[in-house]
Parts: structure tokens; C-alpha cells; sequence
């Protein structure tokens, strides 16, 4: 039987009224102008994001200059629509606009400011236009007809703050405060996930050109005492970041293997009997570093919002340590605690992994600042336990059982000063992890407080980068930075362990460790105060002091005939328990334990500066995501 021709003709694709619209909205013709309808008609229709999102991409920050008056009319209408808060057509405006102000400013001007407030709402009439959308935006956040509206203005405030952040038109948002109505629509919420997107653009705006002037978002910050609100925002961080650590963790599954049929089977000989496991493809090493490379997500941009909330307000630090959920499986602390060890890990393999990397430090080292929060995380109660990374050798100690938040801490300082060491060394990063190791040696000191923690693993990692640091010193002191910036603190540190190491080590064999580990790096002490020229005031000559003590001894025990040429680990542990009596340790003055000096961020502008921009990027790339 012969086919129809009219069955053969292929069907002909119909494209959506909406595509065509923004298609007729960069068409150059001689009149410009759209009529009513125009307008009416497209911000009836149901948005197609991916749509507007490929015209945009399609059009030159040149032809969008051209397309002025266009793109003029689009940004009135829909701030007009966003006022008049009626359905569909404000939400419409909404989407519209996030995607548009996406793409708009993506674009590369040959003048970004001038030429941005050209294409959105002509110099002449930037403030009336931009003042009505931040005063519509701000009420539409506070008494949105719905949340699904009220969530809408704040992803296109962070649109235009991400898009335009080197611009003049955030100071827009600076005038127009935002913040009781953000903080409004967190207290509203009865989804903690919904707390992320406000807290996100509270960061940005807080730091907006704050070191240039007072940004009023600071002391709205300092000022905030709502506990309740805080807790829903750490809730809501608890979830986030633990997606975040996940995304690492999919790369390379770390954790340790518990007991299970299997492994008991093979530990007694009858492994043929287990039952067989389906084998996954391995990844190639190449595959895996492309993958580290690009984490973490855009999501992490929010470790800058949660560094000025700590930096400006006490009770969010409380709440953000001691608050749990049964909502979630673990602690927001936790999860803090658990991305931060990942970041650090991988803090070398980019600089922005590296710069996100400091703004974590640097919230632990605010943290623990405060006396009685620094205090209430060395005690072991409560105990918190927390999925540390272990993706690469030499890996932490596994840890089957919760412990003092302190012992997290130091176990993800010293995987962050064993894993990022290289020849062009990262000095903040690596002076950040050693003043979170210095305060709270001087915290369990102080409190004499002993912690039940694996000690050898930290005082290998600090004597490695001891030895790193006299090996490569030309190195050291030919790259920028001061290198004495990280001298000190790490020499500062492991003589405080030899002065008051008594107080917070579980008891004496740890400490004859401690002691044990000095002796046996003696060549590098001396090779390092040459290297660095140090006088007689640096904390190195307390070491030199303990390490010559016990050499002398050493000296003494070769000539009795005592020990022979070649020392056992035991015949030195030996001399090392005989010598502590004739040992005169110096004073502790000078490592800390008398004054604590603490954080100014006016003198760390230049790394947060780079660490904004990089977070800015990472929001412009979420609400692409949106």
C-alpha cells in the first residue's frame, strides 16, 4: 500500500509565543517601540528561562548599548509589574528579570558603569528607576502576595547585586535597607533550606565597598538579637554545607570501612567465603583532579556571609556552635567543621579553594577568640563527631567515636599543614592553621585542661613544615610575604607545648613524645636560625635549649659506655625521662598565655578583598543555576 505524501511531510516544530516575543525584542528596526499589548502579553506568559538565557547570550554588550531603548522599557515594565503586586504578572516580572539581569551584566563594557546604567535605565533617569526597584523589591520581600513571590525578589536582588557588585547601582540597596525585611522572610519560613538565598545576599551586601566606607549593613549585623531567626539560618547552613562536603565526597569515598560480614570473614582466614561485592570503574587520577579542581560548588560563597556574622555578632557565634537539630543528621557545627577539613585539604589545588580556605580559618580563629566559647569547645561536653577528609596519604587517624569539638579542630589544622606544602608556599593559609593550633594550645593550657587526642600526628605535621621551612628557605624568602609571618607563630607554638605541655597532655609518655620528636629534628633548629637569623628573643632558642640539654645527656651516657653509637628509639626515651630533672625550662612570657593578639580585619583587607570578588562570581554562577 502506498504511503500518503501528507503522512510523509515532516511535522512542523511550533515555537513557544513567549521565545518569540523576546525574539521581536532585538529585532533592529526603525521603530523601536512596542505597543502595550507588547508588554501586557509578556508578562502574561509563563517565562522560559532557558529561552531568554540563549537570545541574551546571542546579543554583544555592543548590540545591548543599540537595543537601549528596549532594554529600558523591559526594566520599567517590569519593576511597574513587581509594584503593582498582581498575579501572574509580578512573579513574571520577577523571573524575567533575574535571568535578564544575569545576562545583561555578564556582558564585558567598554565603561561597565556607565554603559550598565545605559542599558537599564538611562543616565538621566537612573534614580528614580533604580530607587523604585529597590523600594519594590524590598516591600515584595517583606509582604509578598506568596513566598514563592517573596523568594523571587530576593534571587533578582542577588542578581543585580552579583551582576552589577563593581558598580554603583548596589548603593541602591544601601539606601533601601534590606535587612528587617531579609530577616522578615527567615522568621516567616517553615523551611530551614529557604534560609540560604537571604543569608547569601545579606554577605554580599555587607561587604560591599566596607572598607571604603561604613557600610550600614554592619551594625545591623551587631545589633540583630533574634535568637530564633539565627537559628533557622544556622538550620538552614547545617543542610547547605553539608551538601557542599558531599559534592567532595562523591569524588573519592573516604570513609573508613567499619566492621561488617566481610571483613570479619577475611580477618579469620575465610575471606573466599564472603559474599562479592560489585566492583565500580575506578576513576583515572586525571579524572579525579579535574573534579577536585572545580570544588567546591557556588554554594560556598556563603562561607563569606557566615565569616561577618561571626565577625560581628556574638550570639550568631554561640548559636552557630551550640545549636542542634533533629531535622538534620548531623550538627550545623559539624558540617562547618566537616567542609572546612575538605577545603582545607585541597586548599592548593586552586586559588580559590584557597581563599575560601582562609575565610573558614578565619571564622574558627573568631570562634575561638571568645574566651568562653574557646573554653566550651576544648571541654568534652558536648562531644560532637564530625566526618573529616581522608582522601589523600598520609590520612588522619580514623575516629569511631564523638570527641571535643578542640580535637576536630586540630586534627584539620594539621591535615591542612601536611597537605598543601609546596615550594611557593601559601603563608596566610598556613599562618591561619597554626593560630588556630597556638589558641587553643593556650586555651587547654591556660584551663589545664587535658585532651584525649592522637598528639604524635599534630607534632609531626608542625615539625615537618619546621624541616619544610629550613629546607626551602631561599625559597621562602624570595616569593612575596613575609616569611617570618609564619616563622614565628610555628616556633611560638611548639615552645608553648614544651612549657606547659604538662597541663593539657593526657599524661607523661605523651610528653616524652613531644620531647622525643624535638631531639630527633635538632639539625634543622640550628639549620633554620641561620637561614632566618634569628636572635636570642626568638621562641626557637627554647627548643634549642631543650634539644642541646638532652644532646649533652646523650653526650654523657656515650662516654659511660651506656649506650652505644647507634640509639634505639628505647634508650633515648630512657634519657629523655632521666634528664627532665636537671632540665630549667625558661618562662612562658612572650608564647601568648598572658594576652591573646586579636583579629583585625582592616590589616587582612587585601586576601578578603579577593576572597569577595571570588564569592561574588560563585553568586552569579548560582543564580545562572537558578
Amino acid at each position: 500500500m502506498e504511503i500518503s505524501p501528507l503522512v510523509q511531510q515532516a511535522r512542523p516544530s511550533f515555537q513557544p509565543k513567549i521565545s518569540q516575543l523576546y525574539e521581536e525584542l532585538f529585532v533592529d528596526e526603525d521603530d523601536h517601540s512596542h505597543s502595550e499589548g507588547f508588554w501586557s502579553e509578556f508578562f502574561l506568559l509563563r517565562p522560559d528561562k532557558a529561552s531568554l538565557q540563549r537570545r541574551l547570550e546571542a546579543v554583544s554588550a555592543d548590540d545591548l548599548l543599540h537595543f537601549q531603548y528596549e532594554t529600558q522599557q523591559l526594566f520599567l515594565h517590569a519593576v511597574r509589574h513587581i509594584k503593582s503586586g498582581k498575579a501572574p504578572a509580578d512573579e513574571v516580572a520577577l523571573e524575567t528579570l533575574t535571568v535578564f539581569l544575569a545576562g545583561v551584566l555578564s556582558k564585558r563594557y567598554t565603561n561597565p558603569s556607565s554603559d550598565i546604567i545605559t542599558v537599564l535605565a538611562g543616565l538621566d533617569e537612573v534614580d528614580v528607576v533604580f530607587t523604585d526597584f529597590a523600594n519594590a523589591i524590598e516591600t515584595t520581600i517583606r509582604t509578598g502576595r506568596t513566598k514563592g513571590v517573596r523568594q523571587e525578589a530576593i534571587q533578582a536582588a542577588l542578581s543585580l547585586t552579583s551582576g552589577a557588585y563593581q558598580t554603583s547601582l548596589v548603593s541602591y540597596f544601601m539606601h533601601r535597607d534590606l535587612f528587617p525585611s531579609l530577616m522578615k522572610y527567615v522568621q516567616d519560613t517553615d523551611d530551614i533550606n529557604q534560609a540560604f538565598e537571604p543569608f547569601l545576599l545579606l554577605g554580599l551586601l555587607v561587604n560591599y565597598n566596607k572598607f571604603e566606607y561604613r557600610n550600614p549593613y554592619r551594625p545591623r549585623l551587631e545589633d540583630f538579637v533574634n535568637e530564633t531567626t539565627i537559628q533557622t539560618i544556622v538550620s538552614g547552613l547545617g543542610v547547605i554545607l553539608s551538601q557542599s562536603r558531599n559534592k567532595y565526597a562523591s569524588v573519592i569515598e573516604d570513609v573508613p570501612e567499619g566492621w561488617n560480614l566481610n571483613s570479619t570473614l577475611t580477618y579469620i582466614g575465610l575471606g573466599v567465603l564472603a559474599p562479592i561485592k560489585a566492583i565500580t570503574p575506578a576513576a583515572s587520577a586525571d579524572d579525579d583532579k579535574e573534579r577536585f579542581a572545580a570544588l567546591p560548588g557556588p554554594e560556598i560563597a556563603v562561607l563569606l556571609s557566615i565569616y561577618d556574622f561571626a565577625l560581628a555578632n556574638k550570639l550568631f557565634c554561640y548559636n552557630l556552635i551550640t545549636y542542634t537539630t533533629t531535622s538534620t543528621p548531623e550538627t550545623p557545627f559539624s558540617a562547618f567543621l566537616s567542609l572546612t577539613s575538605y577545603i582545607l585539604h585541597h586548599a592548593s589545588r586552586s586559588t580559590r579553594a584557597s581563599l575560601y580556605a582562609l575565610l573558614a580559618l578565619t571564622t574558627l580563629r573568631i570562634l575561638l577568640e571568645d574566651v568562653l566559647l574557646c573554653k566550651r569547645l576544648c571541654q568534652a561536653n558536648p562531644l560532637l563527631s564530625v566526618r573529616l577528609c581522608r582522601q589523600r596519604p598520609p590520612f588522619l587517624p580514623p575516629t569511631r567515636h564523638p570527641r571535643p569539638p578542640a580535637a576536630h579542630i586540630l586534627d584539620l589544622a594539621a591535615d591542612a599543614l601536611t597537605h598543601n606544602l609546596r615550594r611557593r608556599l601559601d603563608i596566610d593559609l598556613y599562618a591561619g592553621s597554626l593560630a588556630l593550633v597556638h589558641r587553643l594550645l593556650c586555651c587547654l593550657a591556660q584551663n589545664r585542661t587535658p585532651l584525649a587526642y592522637h598528639w604524635p600526628v599534630l607534632w609531626q605535621a608542625l615539625l615537618s613544615l619546621l624541616r619544610f621551612l629550613a629546607t626551602y628557605a631561599a625559597n621562602l624568602t624570595a616569593q612575596p610575604g613575609d616569611p617570618h609571618a609564619l616563622l614565628t607563630p610555628l616556633l611560638r607554638t611548639l615552645a608553648l607545648a614544651l612549657l606547659s605541655g604538662s597541663a593539657f597532655l593526657p599524661d607523661a609518655p605523651a610528653y616524652d613524645d613531644l620531647v622525643y620528636k624535638l631531639v630527633e629534628n635538632s639539625a634543622a633548629l640550628d639549620k633554620l636560625r641561620a637561614a632566618y637569623a634569628l636572635g636570642a628573643d626568638s621562641p626557637l632558642e627554647v627548643l634549642r635549649h631543650v634539644s642541646a640539654h638532652y644532646h649533652g645527656l646523650l653526650q654523657v651516657e656515650r662516654g659511660k659506655g651506656r649506650v652505644g653509637k647507634d640509639l634505639s628509639p628505647r634508650e633515648v626515651g630512657r634519657v629523655i625521662r632521666g634528664g627532665y630533672e636537671g632540665l630549667v625550662l625558661p618562662g612562658g612570657e612572650g608564647m601568648g598565655l598572658e594576652s591573646w593578639e586579636g583579629y583585625r580585619e582592616g590589616e587582612e583587607r587585601g586576601w578578603i578583598k579577593r576572597g569577595g570578588r571570588v564569592a561574588v562570581e560563585d553568586v552569579r554562577a548560582w543564580v545562572r543555576g537558578l
